[in-house]
This record gives C-alpha cells, sequence and structure tokens, in this order.
C-alpha cells in the first residue's frame, strides 16, 4: 500500500519538534549571532537562545569529516502522476507527487537515513527524483539522474532512494528527466540542525516557483530559437498565488487562486526557508517593514549578516530570521522577479502576505524600496557568504579551463550551449554508472562530456568557467556530489592576474557564472560516483549546458540491491521505450 506519510522507525535522540520549538517564554530579540564560543555539551540543549548546540555536536563541527548517527530512518512513499489542478487558479495538466503541488515536505534531523520509495503512475513518462544538495557520500546510485546514475524510472515502475541525512539546512527535490519539475514535480526538504543564529520558531519552506500556463514542453520548441526562452505565466509561493481572469471565454480560468499566509507575533523571531526552485526566474525577496538575518546559504551556515533583501537564483537556497518588531498589521511579502534576467506576464504580483492579526483578511497596503532597487542577475556578494566552519581551499592537482559557447544545429536540436565545442547529450538507456558497473567505460560518446578528475583520494580540482558566448545571461551552475569552493568570479575571461580566494572562500552547491564572465571553483576529490554540474535554467541544462565529473570511478561501490535495482530499472525502461508509446528524447535529457 502506498503512504504518502513518514515512518519514524527508531526513537530519535532529538525530535523533528524540537528543531522548530516556539519560545512564549523567551524574551524577544534581534537576531545575533548563537553564543558558540564554547559550547557545553552536557548543559546545552538545542533551543529558542541556544541554536548552535545540537547534541554531542554543534555549529563548530566540520560536517565534512563529521556527522551523527542517530540511527533513526524517515521513509516516505511517492506516487507521480498526470492530473489536472489549478495551484493560481488556472487550470491545467500537471505533473504531481502525492497529487500536490510542491510534493510532500521531507523532514529529517541531521544523521538521519531517509528513504524514499517513488512510483510512477504517469502515462507515457520515465522519471527519476534527485535530492538537490545532498552530498551522498559514497552513495552515487541513490543521486536521481537519469543516464548518469540510473535508468529512468519506467510508467508503472518503483525505484527506491536511500541516503544520509550528513548535512544540514534547507534544500528540495525535483525530477531530474527532462523539463518535468517545472511541470510540479518538486517538493521541500528540511534538515533540522544547529545554527548560527537564535530564533524563536521555525516556519518552515519559502518556495518561490515559476509557473507557466502553456506546458514547458510545448514552449521547449520557442526556447530553441535565436529570439529565446517565452515569458512566462505567472508565479507560485509555497504552491498558491492567483491569477486574474481577463478572457470571460476562457473556462481553465476558475479565478480560485489565494495567497500563501504567515502569522507573525509581536516580538518573535522566525526562521524562514528561501527555495527558488524555478525554470527560469531571478528573485529578490523581501518583507515589506521588515529586515532579514541570512544565516545560511544551500546547506552551508555562514556567519549572519542582515540586509533588507536576498537576491536568489535557480536552485539556490537562503536561510533568514525575521524579527516581527514592525508595527502590528499586515504586510506584502515579495519574490521580485528581475525581469531583465527573464521575463514573466505576471512579473510585480507575485506575492505572500504576512499578518499580526491572524483574524484579518484586509489586503496590505505596504511598500518596500526593493522594487526600486536595479535588477541583480547574479548572486548575494561574495564577501557577506562567509562559512561559518572554515575550510580552505588545497593547492590543484590540476586546473582545466573551459569555454561557453553557443552554436547551431539542424533540428531538433537547434540552438545548444557547448563546453569547448561539446554539449551535453545522455541516453538514458545507457547511464555512465551502468557502463562503470558493468566495466565498459571505453566507449562513453563525446556527448556524455566526461571530465576524469585526477586519480587518488583528495586532491583538489581547479575548474575555470569562461563565458564567450555574448549572450547577457549569467548561469546558475549546480554541482552534485560536492560544494564549490567558489574561488572568484568577475566580468570577461580568467587570466593570471585574476584574483582568487583560497582562505575560506565561500562554498553552495548552486553559484551563479556571470554573464560574459568567469568562474573559478574548487573541489575535493573525496566522493567517487558520476557526478553532475549544469547549468539550472531549465532552458539551458536541456539545450546541453553541462557536463559530468567522474570522480575515482575504480571506488565506486555497489550494494547487492543497488546493482540489482540498476539493472532491474534499466531493464524494464528498455522495454518500455522500444515500445509505440515511448517518449522521444528532444532535449539533453537531464
Amino acid at each position: 500500500m502506498m503512504r504518502p506519510w513518514t515512518i519514524l522507525i527508531a526513537s530519535s535522540w532529538l525530535s523533528l519538534a524540537g528543531a522548530s520549538a516556539s519560545a512564549s517564554a523567551c524574551a524577544a530579540k534581534t537576531p545575533v549571532a548563537a553564543d558558540i564560543s564554547s559550547i557545553d555539551h552536557e548543559n546545552c540543549k538545542h533551543g529558542p537562545n541556544s541554536r548552535g548546540c545540537w547534541g554531542d555536536y554543534s555549529i563548530n563541527t566540520n560536517y565534512y569529516n563529521q556527522a551523527p548517527d542517530t540511527g533513526v530512518t524517515r521513509e516516505y512513499w511517492f506516487v507521480v502522476e498526470n492530473i489536472t489542478m489549478a495551484p493560481d487558479g488556472y487550470e491545467q495538466h500537471v505533473l504531481a507527487i502525492n497529487r500536490s503541488i510542491p510534493g510532500p515536505l521531507i523532514e529529517a534531523n541531521w544523521g538521519d537515513e531517509v528513504v524514499i520509495h517513488v512510483t510512477n503512475n504517469m502515462e507515457r513518462n520515465g522519471t527519476a527524483i534527485h535530492w538537490h544538495g545532498i552530498r551522498q557520500l559514497n552513495n552515487n546510485a541513490h543521486d536521481g539522474v537519469p543516464g548518469v546514475t540510473q535508468c529512468p524510472i519506467p510508467p508503472g515502475g518503483s525505484y527506491t532512494y536511500r541516503w544520509k541525512a550528513e548535512q544540514y539546512g534547507t534544500s528540495w527535490y525535483h525530477s531530474h528527466f527532462s523539463l518535468q519539475y517545472s511541470v510540479g514535480l518538486q517538493g521541500p526538504m528540511i534538515i533540522h540542525g544547529p545554527a548560527t543564529a537564535n530564533y524563536d520558531e521555525d516556519l518552515g519552506t519559502v518556495m518561490l516557483q515559476d509557473w507557466s500556463h502553456v506546458s514547458p514542453f510545448a514552449m521547449w520548441w520557442y526556447a530553441r530559437v535565436p529570439s529565446g526562452p517565452p515569458s512566462l505565466s505567472n508565479s507560485l509561493i509555497n504552491g498558491k498565488n492567483i491569477f486574474r481572469c481577463t478572457d470571460p471565454l476562457d473556462k481553465n480560468c476558475l479565478g480560485t487562486g489565494e495567497r500563501s499566509e504567515w502569522h507573525f507575533e509581536k516580538g518573535k523571531r522566525y526562521r524562514m526557508r528561501l527555495v527558488n526552485t524555478g525554470l527560469y526566474s531571478n528573485f529578490r525577496f523581501a518583507i515589506d517593514g521588515h529586515n532579514l538575518t541570512v544565516i545560511a546559504n544551500d546547506f552551508v551556515p555562514i556567519e549572519p549578516y542582515t540586509t533588507d533583501n536576498v537576491i536568489i537564483s535557480m536552485g539556490q537556497r537562503y536561510d533568514v530570521i525575521v524579527e516581527a518588531n514592525a508595527p502590528e498589521d499586515n504586510y506584502w511579502l515579495r519574490a521580485i522577479w528581475q525581469t531583465s534576467c527573464c521575463p514573466n506576464d505576471y512579473a510585480n504580483d507575485t506575492l505572500g502576505i504576512i499578518r499580526y492579526d491572524p483574524q484579518s483578511t484586509a489586503l496590505p497596503n505596504t511598500t518596500h524600496p526593493a522594487l526600486h532597487y536595479p535588477d541583480n542577475c547574479d548572486d548575494e556578494p561574495a564577501e557577506k557568504l562567509v562559512p561559518h566552519v572554515k575550510v580552505d581551499a588545497g593547492p590543484p592537482a590540476r586546473t582545466d579551463v573551459f569555454n561557453l559557447y553557443r552554436h547551431t544545429y539542424d533540428m531538433p536540436r537547434g540552438f545548444m550551449w557547448t563546453l569547448n565545442d561539446t554539449y551535453l547529450w545522455i541516453d538514458w538507456s545507457k547511464p555512465t554508472n551502468l557502463l562503470v558497473a558493468e566495466n565498459d567505460t571505453t566507449i562513453f560518446p563525446p556527448n556524455y562530456l566526461l571530465y576524469h578528475t585526477p586519480d587518488g583520494p583528495n586532491q583538489w580540482v581547479y575548474i575555470v568557467f569562461n563565458d564567450i558566448s555574448e549572450r547577457n545571461r549569467s548561469h546558475p551552475m549546480h554541482l552534485h556530489g560536492h560544494d564549490f569552493f567558489l574561488l572568484g568570479t568577475g566580468e570577461g575571461n580568467f587570466t593570471k592576474d585574476s584574483p582568487l580566494q583560497l582562505k575560506n572562500p565561500p562554498r553552495r552547491d548552486t553559484a551563479s557564472w556571470p554573464k560574459r564572465g568567469y568562474m573559478v571553483f574548487a573541489y575535493k576529490t573525496d566522493n567517487p560516483g558520476a557526478w553532475l554540474i549544469h547549468c539550472h535554467i531549465a532552458w539551458h541544462s536541456s539545450q546541453g549546458l553541462g557536463m559530468q565529473m567522474l570522480e575515482r570511478p575504480g571506488e565506486m561501490t555497489y550494494t547487492e540491491d543497488e546493482d540489482q535495482a540498476l539493472h532491474q530499472t534499466c531493464q524494464s525502461w528498455n522495454k518500455f521505450y522500444e515500445s509505440p508509446e515511448q517518449y522521444i528524447q528532444e532535449d539533453s535529457g537531464i
């Protein structure tokens, strides 16, 4: 029987509820760095005024080398299917998990094991689910990328993913099969752990998602012409928004949309977990009348800083603390479209509501100076993103340069992004992991775009990306299996005189490569596997902007169950894919 809820297999040493406990007896105060200078583990309990504590661990623990082992398993059952929904009041065909958009929250504690059983009940579509930002240490088989770590799950098939929560913070999961996540196959993840600032209550995720009333699969054809991607219809915040019906003959426009709302209590400090799950959207997040204290980027806790807005690109996350210190009223929560980066038909209407009086139904009458700030298609300033756990980049065993171009090919490919003149195009039926498992690694097609890392463990690799495409678009690059050590970005091409930050540089799994500029990042070869790196603009990844990092393939290991699942899924997929009802691959596949 398929079940949409969580099963707790063993009692946890730290309850999920405890990680988001309220503090009515706690004196309210402005968010400040948690007192972590001398944590007494025996007497320190994670709470509103001691968020740096976490059992025998703390915010000071180097999570790359050490993590709890709670003995707890959090288990979920997902069913993927085609349904009709109207998340903004406009009814349309969508792809959903457990009949909801976004899908169910995956919630765990740092050190838990997470098991997710995915059943594909779609009609003529394969799928696979990627757990965005999860390190998957020595666990490449569960990364969820069709054509790289597995064959797609065919209609009627199931696949079980299993991974350890070795990091903590905020993220999301999504289909990595073509453009599916833009049609609804995505959901939030919270892994509770320590924090660099204190707060009273955890309000959970704020999912910022662009939305189209025309299927992105249909729009894909228009995305491959010189005029560029078409404008999207709307945006959602936690799966909700409104859409104003202008055509009385449009029966799909039901006018039933609503705004997401949150309740603030005067004097309390609230943690909000921002996630940009968009297809093609840069947002500037702000709350009228309130400041934001930023405490994490992606899965990396940082030294807190205060601002009135946060720039968030596709695939990125920021955890912020908001103090309820404004006059008791209603306030707009805003995801302000950066329209010079990407157009949207409802660019000024991505709104939620903060209410101090939960009984109020009045619309806010507030504004924010960020409405007049210039558009920003890049990231928060690197100098603000200071990791709390300090790690330096080591000297490189190898440095490689990849130049970004854009070329035109015969249809169905059309415009494609290339790295050193090659675009990514995988074969769903022959994933990289299968070829490695069968020792068939001498026949990788050129368009698998495999980068072979240096042999041996713990080697530092430096990668230089230069954008010489002459296109005015930044690229949010996402690395699987690792965090970027972001050594430098800038205008033009990288040169020997370009500055690099090697001492405790910003770290994250999704970072923006500036338009017509360069990005230099480092990572350590401490995680054997085939790891994808790609642009998280879905149009661009479909147009081949990505490559695979093949890391220590001789040390990639599989349990008997994993090997069986890999081969059985490929056999089932190939049987489906050879049938007349097959889904034809029209893009890179990722």
